[in-house]
């Protein structure tokens, strides 16, 4: 059975060309997917979109997000990546965690959300402590609007407080963030292909 997952990065800085540490990191579970036969379709930067506030699907002129949710909505596995700050997951990451919001109003005739049967995993990224604290902001906010959580589902690395280098200055991943991104890979792989065999029944089911 083919997969196909879409990443979303959530760094606060648009690319104008310039990889971040959060690509860096995604590239690295890229790999890991594509050996459980899952297609990484695209990494969305969402800095490079005008994502407007608030918490339903379309919030009026000049928002990008309907078209983005569309495309992260057609996808099996959602690769959620972002970096740390002040301790936890930064802004961008939060905000299109509330747009989500409007997944738990948007049920089919079953009571399903959206993105029921859709997994979703973490890439964070940090030079600080913290990624602890943000995978569980994200997988509280992602399970509460529909997601579905695999286990050992966050791939992280953060180096040194107030350090100056950043993942994507390493020379190597290091051997820990491999073996994390293997099991995340495998993880998010064989869920997804289960609940495509067995979706939810829903509430009302």
């Amino acid at each position: 059975m083919k997969l196909s997952a879409v990443a979303i990065n959530c760094s606060l800085k648009k690319s104008n060309g310039e990889e971040s540490s959060t690509d860096a990191l995604i590239a690295v579970l890229d790999k890991a997917l594509s050996k459980h036969g899952v297609h990484l379709a695209q990494t969305l930067r969402i800095a490079d979109y005008n994502v407007l506030p608030g918490v339903t699907s379309d919030e009026g002129d000049g928002d990008e997000w309907p078209a983005l949710r569309e495309t992260i909505l057609s996808h099996d596995i959602l690769v959620f990546g972002g970096p740390i700050w002040l301790g936890q997951i930064g802004s961008i990451g939060k905000r299109v965690l509330e747009r989500m919001d409007a997944f738990l109003s948007e049920t089919d005739e079953k009571g399903r959300m959206p993105s029921f049967g859709k997994v979703a995993v973490a890439a964070i990224v940090g030079n600080e402590d913290g990624a602890h604290a943000s995978s569980a902001q994200l997988f509280q906010g992602l399970n509460d609007v529909g997601w579905t959580i695999p286990a050992v589902a966050a791939c992280y690395w953060v180096g040194e407080a107030m350090g100056s280098k950043d993942f994507k200055d390493l020379s190597d991943t290091p051997a820990k963030v491999a073996e994390t991104a293997a099991a995340v890979a495998s993880n998010a792989a064989h869920l997804a292909r289960l609940l495509k065999q067995a979706p939810y029944p829903g509430p009302e089911g």
